[in-house]
């Protein structure tokens, strides 16, 4: 069975959060990711969801499988139409959190990721895509 070459899911609740990370889970299989890659992936898509929703209201994630110079790799997108970040430069920042947590979730899913991109308007939302190649 071959999956599809993307997949955009809502994330509104708690439990979408889990079915985003099982999503990654079976594109990063389906990529041939090994097991490491694919616990990087899906900690990183953890993270950006839980971001979505907790800060976001909610919103979307799109997953992609990639194919580009002969390597194969799995691209991210979360978009929300949320408050927006005043302060992208503080938010990457290890350690700080506006919500109580250990202010690991911009800064680690960078980490996790080989590419990493960030857009965000105050009062109009937030829109973050990394890119693990196998």
């Amino acid at each position: 069975m071959t999956m599809p070459q993307s997949e955009t899911m809502a994330i509104q609740v708690s439990a979408d959060v889990v079915l985003v990370r099982q999503a990654v889970r079976q594109f990063a299989v389906e990529l041939g990711f090994g097991l490491v890659d694919q616990t990087k992936i899906v900690t990183a898509a953890s993270e950006l969801a839980r971001n979505t929703l907790n800060y976001g209201g909610g919103g979307t994630a799109t997953l992609e499988m990639l194919q580009e110079n002969g390597r194969r790799g799995l691209r991210l997108t979360f978009e929300d139409q949320g408050p927006g970040i005043p302060d992208l430069e503080l938010a990457l920042k290890d350690g700080y959190t506006t919500g109580g947590g250990l202010g690991m979730g911009l800064s680690g899913a960078k980490r996790l990721a080989n590419e990493f991109a960030i857009e965000s308007v105050v009062g109009k939302g937030t829109r973050v895509t990394i890119v693990r190649w196998k």
